[in-house]
């Protein structure tokens, strides 16, 4: 799916690892993984994970995601990152559009995903999700802050679904 001339989405490869963990890093808002671990997302994860190319085919942004063991119904999404340089432009919600339209081809009906109280940047983008997808968003705390080791804050799930 082609977002603007300049711009393609694409499943993301392992030559892609590096450059969706800079794009976390530099993002300043993302929780951090290891490289490691953005290498074993674009091999085992790469269907359920969308990324925004250049035209000359360099990552600006991403979006992780799996489908829940026990839910296979439900794609859960794990990170959403767009390059600073192109924000702005609606890349993180059409890639977020591609991937649940590919993941609704295999019989996703529900998304998933968690964010903290103070990211208002990704409560917009999954509310205005839902609308543009018709469906009802519930709201509730999935892990309070008493959960993680760092004082991190309390990370609130999002249940999108069904969607239309």
């Amino acid at each position: 799916m082609t977002v603007a001339r300049e711009l393609l989405l694409d499943t993301p490869g392992i030559e892609d690892g590096a450059a969706l963990w800079r794009i976390a890093r530099d993002s300043r808002t993302l929780d951090l993984n290891s490289p490691y671990s953005y290498l074993l997302w674009c091999r085992d994860f790469a269907g359920t994970s969308v990324v925004a190319r250049t035209a000359h085919g360099e990552p600006i942004g991403f979006v992780t995601g799996y489908v829940r063991p026990e839910r296979p119904r439900t794609l859960v999404v794990w990170q959403v990152a767009v390059d600073e340089a192109h924000r702005g432009r609606g890349l993180a919600a059409a890639m977020l559009d591609d991937l649940a339209q590919r993941a609704a081809a295999s019989g996703v009906r529900e998304v998933e995903t968690t964010i903290t109280p103070d990211n208002e940047a990704s409560h917009r983008l999954f509310t205005s999700f839902a609308a543009r997808h018709g469906a009802r968003t519930e709201r509730g705390v999935l892990f309070d802050t008493a959960l993680f080791p760092d004082g991190h804050g309390p990370e609130v799930l999002y249940r999108i679904g069904p969607l239309v």
